[in-house]
């Protein structure tokens, strides 16, 4: 069985290391969510118009389009958005990880999600980035960030935290750059919006995981020993 102990992402409950490891887990996260306002800045400083990239990216990806491909970004679009990703994915995960005896890793899981999805639609209504032309699933205003984007970001980096699996922080990283691909292709973003969410739902999960660390690794070692869940004291 594998012991998160061991993991890169939590060393020793009180020690230097642990507080060291947790302030660059802040400085990483906080980054993260930095890069990705300042790219909307940036764009908005621009015009919000598409960069020389977003225009080269857009053409390549419509001249793929064909009904197999358009049917797996609408399953994609599907999976990642509207009610289905907002609601149904956080809640399903946070019920799974409370009847496995974690309500701290379904708190950090529904917390994260919550925030990504708040600050992507505070980002769209500053920023105003006008969305691409060539569109084949119904949008709602606000092209920067993807919020499609930034959902699959926040869970991949989530689930890799709480579950410490390399499988599991594999399959979360194809999932968001299907996602992101997915979002091209439809003609719903362009490349620089995917690139937004990414990052800033990837720097929510990191931040708001680590502001939970120390009860969520507690809880988990209690779960996996059948006993109780209970704050584990750090030493002083």
């Amino acid at each position: 069985m594998h012991d998160h102990r061991h993991d890169l992402a939590a060393p020793p409950q009180g020690s230097v290391a642990e507080r060291v490891h947790r302030r660059r887990r802040m400085v990483l996260g906080g980054t993260a969510v930095a890069m990705a306002i300042a790219l909307g800045v940036l764009l908005w400083v621009r015009g919000n118009g598409p960069l020389a990239i977003d225009d080269r990216w857009m053409r390549d990806v419509l001249a793929l389009r064909d009904p197999a491909l358009t049917a797996i970004s609408e399953a994609m679009n599907a999976l990642g958005g509207g009610w289905f990703g907002v609601f149904v994915v956080p809640i399903g995960v946070g019920l799974a990880f409370l009847a496995a005896r974690r309500p701290w890793a379904a708190l950090v899981f529904v917390g994260a999600s919550a925030v990504s999805a708040g600050l992507v639609q505070v980002l769209k209504s500053v920023f105003g980035r006008a969305r691409p032309e060539d569109i084949l699933v119904a949008v709602d205003p606000g092209s920067f960030p993807s919020g499609h984007v930034a959902n699959a970001a926040t869970i991949a980096v989530v689930l890799g935290l709480l579950l410490s699996r390399r499988w599991v922080r594999a399959v979360g990283a194809a999932f968001v750059v299907l996602m992101a691909l997915s979002r091209t292709y439809l003609g719903a973003h362009w490349l620089s919006d995917t690139l937004g969410g990414a990052l800033l739902g990837a720097g929510v999960g990191l931040l708001v995981w680590t502001a939970c660390s120390d009860r969520e690794l507690a809880e988990r070692d209690r779960a996996a020993a059948g006993r109780p869940v209970a704050p584990r004291t750090t030493a002083r």
